[in-house]
């Protein structure tokens, strides 16, 4: 499974366990939309940070940077990037 599916499948379990069974895009907003909530971003702060290497601390939190998976691909590019390397 690669990053981005193990991302995916990641929201859909937050989501079943708040009754949320709506199909969501790439695009989709999960958190300013309301389908999720500070509990589940805390969630995927740690999954980054754990997974991918992402240090907040570092980067800084803003919640539109996990609000889809298409803001979370692009905050780990980022966060990968040459010029963020030590």
């Amino acid at each position: 499974m690669d990053r981005i599916e193990e991302i995916r499948v990641f929201f859909k379990k937050l989501l079943a366990l708040r009754g949320d069974r709506q199909s969501f895009s790439d695009q989709s907003s999960l958190f300013l939309s309301g389908r999720l909530g500070s509990v589940e971003a805390v969630e995927v702060v740690v999954l980054l940070e754990e997974k991918f290497g992402i240090d907040f601390t570092e980067t800084g939190f803003d919640e539109t940077q996990i609000d889809s998976i298409d803001a979370i691909q692009l905050l780990i590019r980022t966060a990968k990037s040459p010029s963020r390397a030590e």
